[in-house]
């Protein structure tokens, strides 16, 4: 009898943890701005507001990696 082959995981399963992954960049990002906004004041947050924006670019970035990495496996 010959080895089967490797099985590899469905790709679904890993597209769900990206909603879950993505909120947990964008929730740290979020307490590092309130963070910076709390141990330099100023008057419209600007430091959680762009940090905040920032994670969801390094979110975005992450999706971006994690799909062209399942695409990549799929082929």
């Amino acid at each position: 009898m010959s080895p089967s082959p490797k099985k590899q995981p469905n790709r679904w399963i890993a597209l769900l943890n990206i909603p879950l992954q993505m909120g947990i960049i964008i929730f740290l990002f979020s307490l590092l701005g309130q963070w910076l906004d709390s141990k330099y004041p100023n008057s419209n947050q600007w430091y959680t507001k762009g940090v905040t924006v920032f994670g969801v670019f390094v979110a975005l970035y992450n999706v971006y990696r994690q799909v062209q990495e399942i695409d990549k496996h799929d082929s």
